[in-house]
């Protein structure tokens, strides 16, 4: 509401006040036939001022009412309006002359025309500056009238008020912000316009005017010359619902936001619309900006939705792959038709479950890892787990899934048949490499046999000179180190070899064997070592510790080193590189392996392997070398030694370009390197008829163990099982002061053994003997000293002697 119409209801409510008071006189008149005749009877006191104080107290516009018949003219009434105007209780103000709402400040000029006005008992209208109780000032428009009685007599002023400061505070905000919209309209890109509607009789909009236009209103709407003119006039055509539209803002005072066309213009518009002034006045704000562009560029945007709708709903609904919705706590939303089809699960009943309780028990370990890198963001490819079908069976399904936001999209393809195949490939080709492996150990023994048996043979001769002699039992000796050789590479591939694992620097062993390498490579093959793996915070070198076997790590490094200088047929380049990396690639199909690891890869500039035979070159007895120059087990250990000390073998080549193996193997956390036991190297001449327990199942070689403690002095007795044993040590008294057990045995085995008699006898020492055993492979010793077999008579007066003095190390400290 502006002032002006603020004043005309002013005036409206004088007028009224008028009208109230003329009722009062003339009621009082009729009460009363005799005029006042004192001050005191004249004064308000003498009348009943219900109608009158009861009407001033409800408006809302300030009032108060003074006597000119008291002294000093106080004031003997003020309404709610001017309490709450003024700050002031009424008894604060009943009886004081309204001067000491006045500050200094206050127009001496307002106040004498005020002063003239009631002497001269008429109307005045003034601004005062006047003051709340608080203090604070405020622009007060008084408007005082002089109220008679019916014969001429003066009865009281009635002074009404309007606190003009907040409407100049509006006034002046509104021009202030119309300066800065105006400015910021005009530099602005959106169209705008003030526009003026017209009514018919009917109270609907039939045109309207252009006020005022901006800059920018004729390049967004292309109307030319527009302010001043109606849009009849500029448009006579244009669409009906551009002034429904426009009309409803002007008579409601509601915003409108909308997006309309204007057909005959070829545009659309987007369009905020705000009513402006008085509803008497009809004008509507208008901002508003051409969307033809922006309009086409949705409408093609949403074709490409329904169409891209279309298409997924088809491919949801036909798609003969698992379809699923779930979201990040594995809370399934949606599947889709599929389901019912491959695992018999109606597409209803699956809607809340988690998908994992569908998942064989033996595959949620993978399941879970697989919900932590999607909650993590990362997508997921390739899971195979098996899935629960209806009837209870279950079937293999590969999974790949993509997060988004709080949910995750998955397509699951049912690879059980292909899982099928490949079982049965796997095994076929088992098979083919048993086949392999009994046909080339057969073929490599019967070579050492027939070595050892030629030599037998000539030994039986009795002319036979002592020189030959000791050449056929050196040559004996030197089949069985090769054929113990065999059974250990053997072992190694089938990662049933009894590792003696230690911690110790796989950089500094690399740097060790150097100059063997160099040795093995020859002078035209140039070896480059690189063991730096970086430097840690404070500058030192980073080590490289594995706990492994030391020994069939320095085996597995020279046969590929071995294998790439037959591949470089001589000549070439090769390098050696130790570093620690963060995880195991993918290889062989199998998932990578995050973890800490180190890597000691050796590359070659040979002539490469082709494609084909990668996956083979891990096969026992496969070898691309001709006959004769290798068994085809060299990669065989280098592969059973990674994956027996919880690593892997991975291999990278290019034809024409080169081979590179990487050995991966755990990074130890224990960051000290341990020199691995060493055996006392002297023999024991003599047993001094030292009491000995032999405890072997296999005849021969218990008879044969027998034989040779008896020929070094020793009293041996024999048992065949560990349960002998413990009879024999119990009946016995306890007289012997050492048990040799082979470890493979019917019933309980050496370790086991071992384990009872220090349990029983902690100061009997037990040595164990094994060629190959699950037991140590899986387990170890326990401690126990270990003979591998074949063993020779000095190793076996070697390993005894050092039980011995263990022994009495242990009992006499």
């Amino acid at each position: 509401m502006s002032i002006e119409d603020l004043r005309g209801e002013v005036e409206r409510l004088r007028r009224r006040e008028s009208e109230l008071l003329a009722e009062v006189a003339r009621l009082r008149a009729g009460r009363e036939p005799h005029a006042p005749s004192t001050a005191s009877e004249a004064g308000v006191g003498t009348l009943r001022p219900d109608l009158l104080f009861t009407a001033a107290d409800k408006t809302r516009m300030a009032m108060i009412v003074t006597d000119p018949n008291l002294p000093d003219n106080p004031i003997v009434f003020a309404n709610r309006a001017f309490l709450e105007l003024s700050g002031y209780a009424a008894e604060e103000l009943i009886g004081r002359n309204c001067r000491f709402l006045q500050g200094p400040e206050t127009d001496p000029a307002h106040v004498a025309r005020i002063r003239d006005a009631i002497a001269a008992r008429r109307d005045v209208v003034v601004e005062l500056l006047n003051y709340r109780r608080d203090g604070s000032p405020f622009v007060n428009e008084l408007y005082v009238s002089p109220v008679f009685g019916p014969h001429g007599e003066l009865l009281f002023f009635f002074g009404s008020q309007l606190d003009l400061t907040r409407f100049r505070e509006q006034e002046g905000n509104a021009v202030r912000r119309g300066a800065s919209f105006r400015s910021l309209l005009e530099d602005g890109e959106a169209g705008f316009c003030i526009i003026e509607m017209r009514f018919d009789g009917e109270g609907r909009a039939e045109d309207y005017r252009f006020v005022e236009v901006n800059a920018a209103f004729e390049r967004q709407s292309g109307l030319a010359n527009a302010e001043g003119r109606w849009m009849r006039e500029l448009e006579p055509e244009l669409e009906r619902h551009w002034f429904d539209t426009y009309g409803e803002v002007a008579r409601t005072g509601r915003d409108a936001r909308f997006r309309g066309a204007a057909s005959r213009l070829g545009r659309v518009f987007d369009v905020h619309a705000v009513r402006i002034g008085s509803q008497a006045q009809n004008r509507v704000a208008v901002l508003f900006e051409d969307a033809t562009v922006r309009q086409e560029g949705e409408e093609r945007r949403e074709a490409r939705d329904r169409d891209n709708l279309v298409e997924r709903d088809l491919v949801w609904r036909t798609s003969r792959d698992l379809l699923v919705v779930c979201g990040l706590d594995g809370s399934i939303r949606a599947v889709g038709p599929a389901w019912a089809e491959t695992l018999g699960w109606p597409a209803g009943s699956l809607i809340g479950v988690r998908i994992d309780s569908l998942v064989h028990a033996d595959d949620q370990e993978a399941a879970s890892r697989a919900f932590e890198m999607l909650r993590a963001g990362l997508p997921l490819s390739d899971l195979d787990v098996r899935f629960r079908t209806a009837d209870g069976g279950h079937r293999w399904i590969s999974w790949n899934a993509i997060p988004q936001g709080d949910r995750f999209h998955a397509t699951g393809r049912d690879v059980t048949e292909r899982r099928a195949l490949e079982e049965q490939l796997r095994q076929s080709q088992k098979m083919e490499a048993v086949g392999q492996l009994t046909g080339g150990v057969a073929h490599d023994f019967n070579n050492l046999l027939t070595v050892i048996k030629s030599s037998t043979d000539l030994l039986k001769r009795p002319s036979l000179s002592e020189e030959r002699r000791s050449r056929y039992v050196d040559a004996i000796s030197d089949t069985v180190d090769r054929a113990a050789k065999l059974t250990s590479q053997l072992l190694a591939f089938a990662r049933r070899q009894a590792l003696r694992p230690t911690v110790f620097d796989a950089a500094q062993s690399v740097a060790a064997i150097a100059d063997m390498v160099r040795t093995l490579t020859g002078a035209r093959i140039r070896v480059e070592t690189d063991t730096d793996a970086g430097q840690d915070a404070d500058g030192e070198r980073l080590p490289c510790h594995v706990d492994a076997d030391p020994s069939q790590f320095d085996t597995a490094l020279v046969n590929l080193v071995v294998n790439a200088r037959d591949a470089m047929q001589g000549e070439g380049r090769l390098r050696i590189a130790v570093r620690r990396v963060d995880r195991i690639p993918t290889l062989r199909s199998h998932p990578a392996v995050p973890g800490d690891f180190v890597a000691v890869s050796v590359s070659d500039t040979g002539g490469g392997i082709e494609p084909d035979l990668l996956e083979r070159i891990f096969e026992p007895f496969f070898t691309t070398k001709g006959v004769g120059h290798g068994t085809g087990l060299g990669l065989s250990q280098v592969f059973g030694f990674a994956k027996q000390s919880g690593g892997d073998v991975a291999v990278d080549s290019e034809v024409g370009a080169g081979t590179t193996f990487t050995l991966f193997l755990p990074r130890s956390a224990d960051g000290s390197a341990r020199e691995p036991a060493r055996d006392d190297p002297g023999p024991l001449p003599e047993g001094h008829g030292t009491p000995v327990l032999v405890v072997e199942d296999n005849v021969e070689v218990g008879a044969f163990a027998t034989q040779a403690l008896g020929e070094l002095g020793y009293q041996a007795v024999w048992v065949k099982d560990a349960q002998a044993a413990l009879a024999e040590i119990e009946a016995s008294g306890q007289r012997f002061e050492v048990v040799f057990s082979d470890v493979v045995m019917p019933g309980m085995n050496g370790v086991d053994l071992a384990r009872e008699i220090r349990r029983r006898w902690p100061y009997l020492p037990v040595v164990l003997t094994s060629g190959y055993s699950h037991v140590l492979a899986f387990e170890g010793t326990d401690g126990f000293p270990l003979l591998g077999k074949p063993y020779s008579v000095a190793d076996l007066s070697r390993a005894l002697r050092k039980a011995l003095r263990e022994r009495l190390a242990l009992t006499f400290g």
